[in-house]
């Protein structure tokens, strides 16, 4: 089993028993860590969360304010650190599972991402690494320095050093503490649900903290200070991790998936010029043999889509040996394989569909911030509504409707479609989909008025005399995006990937985030150089109130409505995934409460 397919798909954990058994066989029998090694391993990631989002709750209005950057240039450097720190774990995940093991990767990656903490905090303590003060009536004239190309590349520097560190810490983290509990054992079962409540739990107090004390310290009292806890968190997370080295149960690295993919591709590539045979003599031409000793569950039925692939798995002179085995596994691979790298094919339509959704929910740390500095965010007469907590309304959305939704919803749903998520994978989806279009509607609207509002009157800050609470109804819709496609999807690639090749599922979503920040780079950079003209300014100039923002919206909203199209039409055709039992299998019964884990993940990494 991956490190992937153990964060995605926590059910999955008790198909595993044969190989746990050989890893503990391996250490010499050694007893799990247990809940021994857990005040070591939450401790250790409830710190080193608070460190990283604690970082970059508040980074747009950072860029802006304090760097003097201009919107559309904070906005890309957003988007494109987010994807990239989005496609890293694809690297780490394989460096664990191939090579280093969890432990080691964790711990190399905790010392980078300690490095890239430090050296970000540098870029608000020291004078030389950041522009000097801007007041507020220099910004409103357009006279604050802009940082210099030595800054930013400080800057990228220290990105850079923690898009490291998560490549290797997110795809480990959740599997290392798995790995400290038997799953063969009841005790061991209990400590695997008792450690994903206790992990939860622990984000969600993070995510609460980051969100509010963290970014009211950066926004109110100093970056030098909002700055330097996470990194004092960092520090002490990575004591923690190293205080329990000797209790923890250390896994060897079991191999990559990745390879049997490549194997399926090559193979068909070699075999490309020969002819299949009819379809109703395939008995003896394929290689299918049974799946004795494997973490494979579930024998995935032959179909005939893709069929050019099922060549790899013919069998041609010469390609076993006396006894049956392979030759040779870059020439003949398995029917189980190339049925595995189908499910992969089928499912890219889908994955696609999902980059354009996520666009919208990428807007939630840029603009929306940018317009939140532009409107009334005072609470009383003393306190004021940090930008860049915003993004706590959306959570907030998503923790109250995930449970009524779950418990109240889907049974009743259940009885009226006869259907057991209460409706399918895909229309979770397409609704979420929907929410999407309309949150960026009512974003155009809501943008339109406080941009009235504000050049009717004129102020020397440019602030509307409006409540930031205008924005709350879009940031509900995108909460309820959220919920119905983030963890609609990730729903849909566990169920519909192979049971061991969950580790690629998670790949898959990763990306698709990771597109989805750079298809709104490409956006954003494209119109800001579009649209201006003589005559008038671009629609995302850094002054929002002579920009067309509300254009923008319009836009996201309009390229929302093509991809929803896309997406009915690909739905439609998508055939799911079959299985032929070839033992027990335990249903994914769990799957649906854990895996909004793993959402949780990924959504605050797009709100920094």
């Amino acid at each position: 089993m991956s490190v992937e397919d153990k964060k995605t798909n926590p059910s999955s954990f008790s198909s595993s028993t044969i190989e746990k058994e050989q890893n503990f066989e391996k250490h010499g029998n050694k007893k799990p860590g247990g809940w021994k090694a857990m005040p070591f391993i939450i401790g250790n990631e409830t710190f080193e969360r608070l460190a990283a989002f604690g970082l970059f709750a508040n980074f747009m209005v950072y860029l802006t304010r304090e760097f003097h950057l201009d919107q559309v240039h904070a906005s890309n450097i957003l988007n494109i650190w987010s994807g990239l720190t989005n496609f890293a774990p694809l690297l780490g995940a394989f460096v664990s599972d191939t090579y280093a093991g969890r432990f080691r990767t964790i711990a190399f990656a905790s010392f980078f991402s300690l490095a890239g903490m430090i050296t970000v905090t540098l870029t608000s303590m020291l004078p030389q690494l950041h522009p000097p003060p801007c007041t507020p009536q220099q910004k409103a004239l357009n006279q604050c320095v802009t940082a210099s190309s030595s800054n930013v590349a400080f800057l990228f520097m220290g990105l850079i050093l923690l898009s490291i560190g998560s490549s290797g810490i997110r795809p480990c983290s959740i599997p290392f503490g798995v790995d400290q509990f038997d799953p063969t054992t009841d005790e061991g079962k209990k400590g695997i649900n008792s450690f994903f409540n206790w992990y939860y739990t622990s984000f969600t107090v993070v995510l609460l903290i980051t969100q509010t004390v963290i970014v009211y310290i950066q926004d109110q009292i100093s970056w030098k200070l909002g700055f330097g806890i996470p990194t004092l968190c960092m520090f002490c997370s990575i004591i923690l991790f190293f205080v329990g080295t000797k209790i923890y149960v250390h896994v060897k690295p079991e191999g990559s998936i990745f390879s049997s993919i490549v194997q399926v591709l090559v193979a068909a590539f070699k075999k490309r010029k020969v002819k299949l045979p009819n379809e109703k003599e395939v008995d003896g031409n394929f290689y299918d043999p049974p799946l004795i000793g494997s973490a494979i569950l579930s024998k995935l039925p032959s179909t005939n889509q893709f069929r050019a692939l099922d060549k790899a798995a013919l069998i041609m002179e010469g390609d076993l040996n006396s006894d049956g085995t392979v030759v040779n596994n870059w020439k003949l691979v398995s029917i189980q394989q190339v049925e595995e790298v189908k499910c992969l094919a089928r499912t890219v339509p889908i994955w696609a569909a999902g980059i354009l959704g996520f666009t919208a929910m990428a807007q939630q740390g840029t603009f929306i911030v940018s317009q939140a500095l532009k409107m009334d965010r005072h609470l009383g007469p003393k306190f004021q509504i940090p930008a860049g907590s915003l993004g706590v309304v959306s959570f907030i959305v998503i923790g109250l409707w995930v449970p009524f939704y779950d418990r109240i919803c889907v049974p009743t749903l259940r009885k009226i479609t006869k259907h057991e998520g209460g409706i399918t994978l895909l229309q979770r989806i397409g609704i979420g989909m929907v929410f999407s279009i309309l949150s960026m509607i009512v974003a155009g609207l809501v943008e339109k008025v406080r941009r009235d509002v504000a050049n009717s009157n004129p102020n020397p800050l440019g602030i509307a005399p409006m409540s930031v609470m205008w924005l709350f109804p879009q940031l509900i819709l995108i909460g309820f995006c959220e919920a119905f496609n983030i963890i609609g999807l990730i729903e849909f690639f566990n169920r519909q990937f192979p049971d061991h090749m969950r580790s690629v599922a998670n790949a898959f979503f990763s990306c698709s985030f990771a597109l989805a920040n750079y298809v709104s780079s490409i956006l954003v950079t494209t119109v800001h150089n579009v649209t201006g003209t003589h005559s008038h300014p671009d629609w995302l100039t850094n002054d929002i109130n002579a920009g067309r923002l509300d254009y923008f919206y319009y836009l996201l909203a309009g390229i929302g409505v093509l991809n929803l199209a896309y997406f009915l039409y690909v739905s439609q055709r998508y055939h799911y995934k079959g299985s032929v039992d070839i033992q027990e299998k335990p249903q994914d019964v769990e799957l649906g409460s854990k895996v909004e884990l793993d959402y949780y993940t990924r959504k605050n990494d797009e709100s920094k």
